[in-house]
Parts: C-alpha cells; structure tokens; sequence
C-alpha cells in the first residue's frame, strides 16, 4: 500500500477525505488535521503522497473509482440457503471507507434483528453482534493481498453461520492458533491500518481477531473460528443453534432444555450436575444424556468418572 503511481490527485474523493478528518478528531487520535488543509497536504500527513505522487494506499481509501486500477477492489456478499442456492447476491464497491458501510450495511439486511423491551426503552437483538461483524469487514479489508487481483473480499451469509474469505493468507510471524489470543500485529498494508487506527475505527494492532471472541461469546454465541485454506484467510461466525425454541422443534423436554442451557453457560455437564439441577435419578439422568447425545447436542468427553459432556 505504500508504492506509489501515476495517479492524478482529482482521483481522490474529497468527501471521503472530510469523513475521515471528521473521524480522526472524534477519536482524538491525530489532532493535526484540519477540514481547512488541502486535500494533499492532508495525504502528506498520514504517509499517502510522497514526493508529489499519491500511493496505492491513498487510491485504495480515498480514489473516487479505485477499481479502474484494482479490478476486483470490491466485497460481494451473498445470502444462501444452501450451497447452491443463492437467495441475494450484493457488491459492496468504491474506495474502502466506502465498501465498510456499505459492507455493514448490506449485512444488517440479510441476518434477522429482533427487539426487546426494558425500561421503556428497545433494544435490538441481532443474529450476531454488530461490532464483531464490522470488525472482520475491517479485518479483511486492512490485510488482503491487494496484489492478488484475481479475488475479491467473499462473505456467504447463511442460515445458521456466515462464512467470510479473505484473499492472501495469514501474514508470517503469526499462526491460527494465535489469533484467539494476545499477539502482535504483522500487517500486510501497514499504511491502510494506520488510516482506519487514526479514524477510531480499529483498536490497538493485533486486538482484532481477541475482540471478536469476547463479543460472540457475550453474546452467548460459539466462538468464531479461524481457518487458513482456499486461497486466503477464513472467519466463520456461528448462530446459536440451541435457543429454546430450536430445543423445542427437537422434541426436547424441559429438563432437557434446562440442561442444554447449564451447558451453554458452564461449558460442560455431568450426570451429577444433570440430577442436581432436574431432580432424575442416576438411571434417569443417563437414559436423558443419551438422548441428548444420540440428538447430537451433546458429545461425551473423557472415561470413567472423568465422563462429562458438551456441546457438539
């Protein structure tokens, strides 16, 4: 992101420009800007011109039609039944501030929303949350591999789980079973991160992939998994299968449910805690497990009286 071409300044969007000033003095992250400064000297501040020529960089966040030099600069996002039924299929186009919201945009119309009521006030209650969908939306954009022209940035939304695809694979010096743990950054456009940090729209280098854990998990959904194959960088994000009204189109009964639900918040259920929290006997504990195991709800773990169960 950082090479620079023969790209006249008219090809930059001023309008994104003054988002992006207006965003910078929200996070309080670069104070040196100023709606009043001209458009190139603004670049010149954040490393996006050098000696008179704009970047790559600068052409990717900001040019007005960047795709007429990066053909397939874009986002598409699809919404499946199954895999080879596609029920809508959206692109997400223009510079990268531009893709983003619209990306954002396009997601909220194809998961479902509900709405609850506390102290007189709504609250909407999405499929997934929303600030761990627009934080892989921005994990994708800031570390493709622009140079991999023949892909775009894929996002399959379907009913139960989204995948998202990213081309170019992780960067060196991290691995997959890093990501959902501390761990430092290793960008690929080190100038591209450096805008979305400065427009609050990033955290620290590296917190990404640990935050989307933390809110899928607040949201009681699984934990996104990360997996490196398919010519790029995979995210999948994961419904949550086992609501009560799932549980009960499964032919569950209530202690059952209550059960599945101790799972869900301890993470794991022996038959022990099975009779303590519906009252069965040993015997009736074990035939209601089974069921549940024979369902594929719940998958037993260790022998003996190390015997307990989880979430399949």
């Amino acid at each position: 992101d950082s090479l620079t071409g023969d790209f006249p300044i008219e090809e930059i969007d001023q309008d994104t420009v003054k988002t992006f000033v207006n965003l910078t003095v929200a996070s309080k992250r670069l104070t040196s800007l100023s709606l009043q400064d001209p458009v190139n000297v603004i670049l010149r501040k954040i490393g996006l011109m050098t000696d008179k020529k704009l970047t790559n960089g600068a052409i990717l966040l900001f040019g007005k039609n960047p795709q007429k030099y990066f053909i397939n600069l874009s986002v598409r996002i699809g919404r499946f039944k199954t895999e080879t039924t596609i029920i809508d299929d959206k692109w997400a186009t223009g510079n990268l501030f531009q893709q983003f919201e619209e990306s954002e945009n396009i997601l909220k119309q194809l998961i479902s929303v509900r709405y609850e009521i506390k102290d007189f006030q709504r609250k909407d209650i999405w499929d997934y949350p929303i600030s761990a969908l627009r934080e892989v939306v921005l994990n994708a954009l800031i570390h493709r591999d622009y140079f991999n022209i023949a892909n775009f940035v894929l996002i399959k939304v379907y009913d139960d789980h989204i995948w998202f695809h990213n081309p170019g694979g992780l960067t060196e010096g991290i691995t997959i079973g890093e990501l959902k743990e501390q761990h430092g950054s290793f960008l690929r456009n080190p100038l591209i991160a450096k805008v979305f940090y400065l427009a609050g729209l990033i955290e620290q280098y590296g917190s990404g992939t640990v935050r989307m854990v933390e809110w899928m998990k607040k949201a009681g959904l699984p934990e996104p998994e990360y997996k490196e194959g398919k010519g790029g960088f995979s995210v999948y994000f994961y419904k949550d299968v086992y609501t009560e009204e799932n549980l009960r189109k499964m032919d569950l009964n209530d202690r059952q449910i209550k059960a599945v639900k101790f799972v869900k918040d301890k993470g794991k259920i022996t038959n022990k805690d099975y009779r303590e929290i519906t009252g069965l006997s040993d015997e009736g504990a074990r035939i209601e497990i089974n069921q549940l195991v024979r369902k594929e709800i719940l998958l037993s773990k260790g022998k003996g009286r190390n015997v307990h169960y989880v979430l399949k």
